[in-house]
C-alpha cells in the first residue's frame, strides 16, 4: 500500500493563460506561455528537460512537472507563494534549490533516482512528502519538519526506521517495499493513525506500544510469526497481516473497533482461533483464504456461523 497523491489534471490552468496550442495537435511539450497571474499550472507529461521561464509568476500555488525529463530542481527561487510542487517520474538525483520555497505544503519528488534526503530544512510549512520509487537508503534530515502529516517513503532502499523522532504530527507513515527487519524509533509518533510497512523483512510485531492513535495498520508481506505487541492498540478499525508466517489468531480480542482483519495467506488451521473474534461484533471483513483451514469444504458456512455479524468473507459479500 502507498500513499498515492492524486494525479495532476493534464493542462488544468487556473486563471489566465495564452494558449499556443493549434487546433487538432496531439501532443504539447515545452513550457508555454503563462500570464503572470496563474495559479495552477500541469505541465504533465510535455518532454519538458529544464524548468524555466517561470520568473514571472506572481500568485503561483501548484505547479506540476510530472512525467517529464528534468534532471535537476533549478528556476524556482522566485515562486515564494508556490504551495504544492510536483515532480513525480523525472531524472532528478538530488534534492536541491528549495530553500526560497517557505510556504510549499505538499511536495511529490517520487519516481527519481534520489538517493539522499537533504536540502529539506527550510519547509516548515511541509505537511505531505511523497518520495515513493528513488534509491533512499536513511531516513535523515527531517529534524525542521515537524508540520508534517504525511510521509511516503515506499519502495526505497532504507533498513532501518529512525530520524522520525521530530515528526510530532504525523498522521500517515508508508514504508512498503524497503529492507526493514526490525519496528523500532516509532515512540515519537503519538498522532500517528496509518502505518503501511508491507513487504519488508520484519519477523516480529513491536515497537508499537506508544502508537495508541493507530487506526490501520498494515504488515503484509513479511516474515511475522506471531500475533503480540498490539496491546495499546485499541483504536485499530484495519489490522492487514496477510501474507506472512502466522499459525494462530491470538491477541487481538480486545481490538473492539477493528473492521478489517487480512489474514489470508497465512498458516492458520484451527476453527477454535476464530473464538478470539467472536466479541469484535464491529468486524465487517474478514480475509482467510490461503490458510489450511480454508480448505474445508465448509469453509465459507463456518466461517459465518462462528462471525454471524461479518458482512464479507475473503472477496464476497455474506448477504
Amino acid at each position: 500500500m502507498f500513499g498515492i497523491k492524486t494525479p495532476c489534471t493534464r493542462n488544468g490552468y487556473r486563471n489566465k493563460m495564452a494558449d499556443n496550442t493549434r487546433e487538432g495537435e496531439d501532443e504539447e511539450t515545452g513550457i508555454p506561455e503563462l500570464a503572470k497571474d496563474t495559479l495552477d499550472v500541469d505541465l504533465t507529461h510535455r518532454k519538458i528537460e529544464k524548468i524555466e521561464n517561470l520568473e514571472h509568476l506572481e500568485k503561483i500555488e501548484t505547479l506540476c512537472f510530472r512525467r517529464n525529463m528534468i534532471k535537476k530542481i533549478e528556476g524556482l527561487d522566485a515562486l515564494i507563494t508556490l504551495e504544492e510542487l510536483d515532480l513525480y517520474d523525472n531524472q532528478l538525483e538530488k534534492i536541491e534549490n528549495l530553500e526560497l520555497l517557505v510556504n510549499l505544503k505538499i511536495l511529490d519528488l517520487s519516481f527519481n533516482t534520489i538517493k539522499v534526503l537533504e536540502n529539506l530544512t527550510a519547509l516548515v510549512k511541509l505537511q505531505k512528502l511523497f518520495l515513493v520509487q528513488n534509491s533512499i537508503s536513511k531516513i535523515n534530515n527531517l529534524t525542521t519538519l515537524s508540520s508534517l502529516t504525511m510521509l511516503e517513503l515506499g519502495a526505497n532502499k532504507i533498513r532501518v526506521i529512525d530520524g522520525l523522532s521530530s515528526l510530532v504530527n504525523l498522521e500517515s507513515l508508508f514504508l512498503g517495499k524497503n529492507k526493514i527487519s526490525k519496528l523500532e524509533n516509532l515512540d515519537g509518533l503519538k498522532k500517528l493513525k496509518l502505518l503501511s510497512i508491507q513487504s519488508n523483512r520484519i519477523t516480529k510485531l513491536e515497537g508499537l506500544d506508544q502508537l495508541e492513535s493507530l487506526e490501520e495498520l498494515y504488515i503484509s508481506h513479511n516474515g511475522i510469526t506471531a500475533i503480540e505487541g498490539l496491546e495499546k492498540l485499541v483504536n485499530l478499525n484495519t489490522l492487514d497481516l496477510a501474507s506472512n508466517q502466522i499459525s494462530r489468531i491470538q491477541n487481538i480480542s480486545h481490538l473492539s473497533k477493528l473492521e478489517d482483519f487480512w489474514f489470508n495467506n497465512n498458516l492458520l488451521e484451527s476453527w477454535n482461533d476464530l473464538d478470539q473474534l467472536k466479541k469484535i461484533e464491529t468486524l465487517n471483513t474478514i480475509y482467510l483464504e490461503g490458510n489450511p483451514l480454508a480448505k474445508d469444504v465448509n469453509y465459507r458456512r463456518k466461517v459465518k456461523l462462528t462471525l454471524p455479524f461479518v458482512k464479507q468473507i475473503d472477496a464476497t459479500l455474506t448477504g
